[in-house]
């Protein structure tokens, strides 16, 4: 089994490397074009050349804004948490939400006492009137 695992490790790299490559923006690709950056990593996968390539010298890589950590800039830029219940929006949807489902059972109770009637009617004789 171990004799597997280099091999392994080339195609994870080689498949990493090609989808890193196709999901960065053209705007991001350094030196060639994003289309030649495919094509290396393609023919020079096995070899490791191209995905290495490709993850030293073809991406821009983005430093953390103000010079921080990540840890820190993922900090400082949280957005504010609001519990469901002190938020006006989810408070509304709520509303909006159960006043449907009122008017969805009214409908069925509406159906229901209709059908009742319509029953009652049948099982006593009557012809039922159009309505």
């Amino acid at each position: 089994m171990l004799r597997y695992l280099p091999f392994l490790l080339v195609l994870a790299l080689w498949i990493y490397a090609f989808i890193d490559c196709l999901n960065t923006p053209e705007e991001e690709v350094r030196g060639l074009p994003k289309v030649i950056w495919v094509i290396i990593i393609l023919l020079f996968g096995e070899v490791l050349v191209g995905p290495i390539a490709w993850l030293v010298a073809g991406k821009t890589r983005h430093a953390p804004a103000g010079g921080s950590t990540p840890s820190q800039w993922h900090r400082n830029h949280r957005t504010e948490f609001v519990a469901p219940d002190d938020n006006p929006e989810f408070l509304k949807s709520l509303k909006d939400e159960n006043k449907k489902d009122e008017k969805l059972l009214k409908d069925w109770e509406a159906d229901l006492r209709r059908r009742e009637d319509e029953l009652k009617r049948r099982e006593s004789g009557e012809e039922p009137t159009e309505g």
